[in-house]
């Protein structure tokens, strides 16, 4: 037979019935220290029925009349009563607040404020605890508020329903507390958990890029690729890494020092980092695409390709914003690598074995794989860049379900306007470029359609370059300077120099060259001085005469010369 809610929320309590504990209540909080001796008296026997299990709010009354009952017999001096206020009322917020903590300490003003103790309260805690003790009359205030509390907290709520209505056994705001403490730590130990697999996997990533430049430095100067070490129990690793976190592993690839290469490896492997910076078809350079090819090759999966795809482009994207043409130029240039091998636009139907074989050699991945095509085009749309119509020529080109011919037109040229770049020549199928011709008006608008392209492109580039070569003719007329026609590389030359210019700074002396002093210069000065134009005032004299004497701008003009 089960126990009833009432009968399990029964305790044993240490008075003898309900109206002894009414009996204690008035006593304590009547103005009689006789009548409080007794009520602390009754409150000791409690105490000694209870053992360690007095309620903290008893406990914490009783110290209190204590304390105040002392002080109206004057049988004490200040800094006595000082000392036995302060114990009752440390007593107090500790106790109080002790139910309150979780498992990791909180603040008590923290706790106090939602047991809505006043926070001066807490302040006196720790006055009495780490500062010079505050005087009697703050000591007397602390008790008196503290037993008002107290009788509203806990000794009238025990006069509504009885001890099982304790406010000491609501753990709501407990659990609560435990709870939020449970969910931070949960996401303190999920955050070191991804610390330490970032860190084995950059770890993992770099023993490979030590084993390729070991074998590298083993191919005694030869520049293309050392032949494979046995990495395979490294490899595996990594193999078994990527089936853990496959994102974490493409994060990680992506960052400065692995697929996009920094200067000193870039030197290492014998690439010119400014080769091909600035080219809108990039390509990843043979010494780079070799050095990482077993890995991506061990890690061919259709969803690996297509989630490189996706963080190729999202990185893309950041690289864009903060201009940074080093890794603009690796994230395009991978994408475009992993777009042709994709590609089925390159037939080769009249190959040898041997050259299949070394064709085959470099690619990433042999058979075609299905990607998610329209996720990709967003992707690249949403990362523009000078490289973007390259790839997204490659996408369109590619795409299972291609799009209307007029809308990838418009596309490019639209990519093309917007990233400021040369527009793509739009590539007609090939059923299209070789349709047959039935009619004569069929013949006029095919003509009409190849000059229109060929000359929008000419005409278009040419009237550019005319209306800017104009432009500077008109800004530089009358000057010595005028503009070079020729096609040269300023980025390679540094500021004030020029194609064939020596370092020596003494080519910018003249060959021949006399000096003469101001005074032999055949100008009239003096022959010129009396005689001005009428309306211009002659030189300022003063009462005294001329500020400057002819003496003194005889020796100013001959301590001049001119070349």
């Amino acid at each position: 037979m089960k126990k009833s809610s009432s009968e399990k929320r029964r305790h044993v309590v240490a008075w003898v019935n309900k109206a002894e504990w009414d009996q204690v209540l008035d006593h304590l909080y009547s103005k009689d220290p006789a009548l409080q001796r007794f009520a602390l008296q009754r409150v000791s026997a409690w105490r000694g029925r209870y053992a360690h299990n007095t309620p903290v709010a008893v406990d914490c009354t009783a110290d209190l009349v204590r304390g105040q009952v002392l002080d109206r017999s004057g049988q004490l001096s200040g800094d006595d009563l000082v000392l036995l206020y302060g114990a009752a009322l440390v007593r107090f917020v500790n106790l109080i607040t002790e139910r309150q903590q979780g498992r990791k300490a909180r603040p008590l003003r923290r706790l106090a404020g939602k047991l809505n103790i006043p926070e001066w309260l807490v302040d006196l805690r720790h006055d009495f605890t780490h500062k010079k003790l505050p005087t009697l009359k703050w000591c007397r205030k602390g008790c008196k508020v503290v037993l008002e509390w107290l009788q509203q907290e806990y000794w009238s709520r025990q006069l509504g329903g009885g001890a099982g209505e304790d406010w000491e056994s609501d753990s709501d705001g407990e659990e609560e507390e435990d709870g939020e403490l449970r969910q931070q730590e949960s996401n303190l130990l999920s955050r070191q958990k991804e610390m330490e697999a970032y860190k084995t996997t950059r770890e993992l990533l770099i023993s490979y890029e030590r084993e390729r430049y070991q074998s590298l430095d083993g191919a005694q100067g030869d520049r293309g690729m050392a032949p494979l070490a046995d990495m395979s129990w490294l490899l595996g690793e990594i193999k078994q890494l990527s089936l853990d976190s496959n994102d974490l592993l493409v994060d990680v690839l992506l960052e400065d020092g692995f697929l996009v290469p920094t200067a000193e490896q870039l030197e290492t492997l014998g690439c010119d980092p400014f080769e091909t910076s600035g080219s809108p078809e990039p390509r990843v350079p043979q010494p780079i695409q070799r050095f990482w090819l077993p890995l991506l090759k061990m890690l061919n999966s259709p969803s690996f390709i297509q989630l490189v795809m996706e963080k190729l482009f999202v990185e893309l994207k950041v690289a864009a914003t903060e201009q940074t043409d080093l890794r603009v130029f690796y994230l395009s240039a991978w994408a475009s690598e992993i777009l042709l091998c994709n590609s089925n636009k390159f037939v080769f139907r009249f190959e040898r074995k041997t050259q299949k074989k070394a064709r085959m050699k470099d690619r990433i991945f042999m058979n075609r794989i299905q990607l998610r095509w329209q996720q990709l085009l967003s992707a690249c749309l949403d990362a523009p860049c000078g490289s973007t119509p390259h790839l997204l020529q490659l996408i369109l080109d590619d795409m299972e379900h291609p799009l209307p011919q007029d809308t990838q037109q418009k596309l490019l040229q639209l990519c093309s306007i917007y990233t400021q770049t040369p527009a793509v020549e739009f590539s007609l199928p090939r059923e299209q470029k070789h349709q047959p011709i039935y009619t004569l008006e069929s013949l006029h608008e095919k003509r009409r359609q190849q000059l229109r392209r060929s000359g929008e492109t000419s005409e278009s580039g040419d009237l550019q370059q005319m209306d800017v070569q104009a432009e500077k003719a008109k800004v530089l007329r009358g000057s010595p300077w005028q503009v070079c026609s020729d096609k040269v590389l300023w980025k390679n030359f540094p500021l004030g120099k020029v194609p064939g210019q020596s370092d020596d700074p003494s080519s910018l002396m003249v060959e021949t060259y006399s000096t003469m002093t101001v005074c032999e210069q055949p100008v009239e000065m003096e022959s010129s001085r009396g005689q001005n134009a009428p309306g211009v005032p002659g030189p300022a004299r003063a009462t005294e005469g001329l500020i400057w004497n002819q003496s003194d701008v005889n020796r100013l003009k001959c301590g001049l010369k001119l070349f």
